[in-house]
């Protein structure tokens, strides 16, 4: 189905509720929508040995979090170089953090860390955030996975995505807790069973390969609960954030099955009508 105006959405749900699966629902029902997913914008750079890859390397070796900055600029870099983001900034969108012989034309060059820390500190429009134009054409409609998890990233983020859906994922939580229950993984290949609804044809051993599956070690509930106390702690600032802005949606279900038509319907409604 065609979208007639570009979507800019997150879906924010608690550890189990199924963003995953709407993810994929929604990516096949809407060919023009796209997935950017900070955690493999990340791995991308880090693999690739971009400039900024290097730096976030260096900053994940020593056991540092990669700051909400970095992760801004990759979404910045990654709109701008997909034409989807047209910034009217002289240095323009692309950040660099090593010798001109690594930087694009035009893009902030930096020596050293000190350089990069001001560079990150300063004004977003010196930074360029603000000075910039999100394309509204349909076939630049994103999913966007991974960020933002707080209320004070999707401050940062409006400053360079207006995102116009939110959409917030709910299953009661000793639903989620039954289905997690019943998970087992094939660790080499991913694949995933559930003893309730997608069991394995022998009892614990993979349908393909037949070797043993695994627990997974946060499926463990009291883990699972801690986790959930957390999200829970971060995501209603965040939700109320964009509540405030008018771009909240919730939906409720017992099942991804049931959730998936009550979500498309929205997202027709909001994209397609």
């Amino acid at each position: 189905m065609a979208l007639r105006r570009a979507a800019r959405v997150i879906l924010v749900g608690a550890p189990g509720v199924g963003k995953g699966t709407q993810s994929e629902r929604l990516l096949r029902r809407f060919p023009q929508l796209s997935s950017i997913s900070s955690g493999d914008l990340l791995r991308y750079n880090v693999q690739q040995r971009t400039p900024l890859g290097i730096k976030v390397e260096s900053v994940m070796k020593f056991g540092g979090l990669v700051s909400d900055d970095i992760i801004l600029r990759l979404i910045s870099n990654e709109l701008t170089q997909r034409g989807w983001l047209n910034s009217t900034h002289p240095a323009g969108n692309v950040l660099t953090l090593a010798s001109s012989a690594l930087s694009a034309e035009g893009a902030h060059s930096f020596q050293d860390d000190a350089e990069v820390a001001a560079f990150l500190s300063s004004p977003a429009q010196a930074r360029g955030f603000m000075q910039s134009q999100l394309s509204n054409d349909p076939a630049h409609s994103f999913l966007l996975d991974g960020f933002p998890r707080t209320a004070t990233q999707a401050k940062r983020l409006d400053e360079i995505v207006p995102i116009n859906l939110v959409v917030s994922l709910k299953t009661p939580v000793e639903v989620i807790l039954e289905r997690i229950s019943g998970r087992w993984v094939h660790e080499p290949s991913g694949r995933i069973y559930n003893t309730t609804f997608n069991a394995p044809k022998a009892p614990g051993v993979d349908d393909v390969t037949g070797e043993p599956l695994v627990r997974r070690a946060d499926d463990d509930e009291n883990v699972y609960l801690a986790r959930y106390k957390k999200f829970q702690e971060t995501a209603e600032p965040l939700l109320e954030h964009y509540a405030r802005q008018g771009v909240l949606w919730e939906v409720e279900g017992m099942s991804s099955d049931e959730i998936t038509p009550k979500l498309i319907s929205e997202f027709e409604r909001h994209f397609v009508e």
